[in-house]
């Protein structure tokens, strides 16, 4: 397999390729097989949610008789009231800041629903590639996301802080329990270095 190549697909080619985009999930998150029909659920949702922008890499065989096969992916939108991640966060935000706060960080906010690179195709570039590819030329004033909170220096929160991700939430769990995860966002477009302000 050569080495996988970023390319944007538009929503009906994301339906087509939610099965293999959750294999990659599954590699790269370990979640309890339970979980992973609801997980495509909610992809499924995702792709019907305005702004939608979405972002795969993708192997090409060496030879023409091979398929090709996803080997990370990414994908968001423009988060919006009444759904569920921007509630829920929104109202986190508020609690502990205050609602303008909220408001600074989600009121035109483009939310990085998953990004995922398979274990065996990590440190070669492939989420930074995703992740600038997906953010990049978007009209909102911010990016929003939340990764898991094992520890404070995972690749993935290391990346997001090297784009000028700062946490504003730690240690959250979201409604329903499972695993504790952070709130990051960052102002766009993406800076090479972390800003020193807090607010957006």
């Amino acid at each position: 397999m050569r080495d996988p190549k970023l390319r944007e697909i538009d929503e009906h080619a994301f339906l087509r390729r939610l099965d293999p985009m959750l294999d990659v999930y599954a590699s790269a998150m370990e979640p309890p097989n339970e979980q992973l029909p609801g997980r495509h659920t909610i992809m499924e949702r995702h792709a019907s949610y305005p702004g939608f922008r979405a972002f795969v890499a993708e192997g090409r065989p060496a030879l023409p008789i091979l398929t090709g096969s996803v080997q990370g992916f990414a994908y968001g939108f423009h988060g919006a009231r009444g759904q569920w991640w921007h509630d829920v966060v929104f109202q986190a935000l508020s609690d502990r800041e205050g609602p303008e706060h909220a408001e600074s960080w989600l009121d035109d906010a483009f939310e990085v629903a998953e990004l995922h690179v398979r274990p065996d195709f990590q440190g070669r570039g492939l989420g930074r590639g995703l992740l600038s590819a997906l953010c990049g030329g978007r009209g909102e004033r911010t990016v929003v996301l939340s990764t898991l909170d094992s520890r404070p220096d995972t690749p993935a929160r290391s990346l997001y802080r090297s784009v000028g991700m700062i946490d504003l939430l730690t240690d959250f769990e979201f409604p329903g329990g499972g695993p504790r995860y952070a709130v990051m966002g960052g102002a766009l477009p993406l800076a090479a270095y972390a800003p020193a302000s807090s607010r957006p």
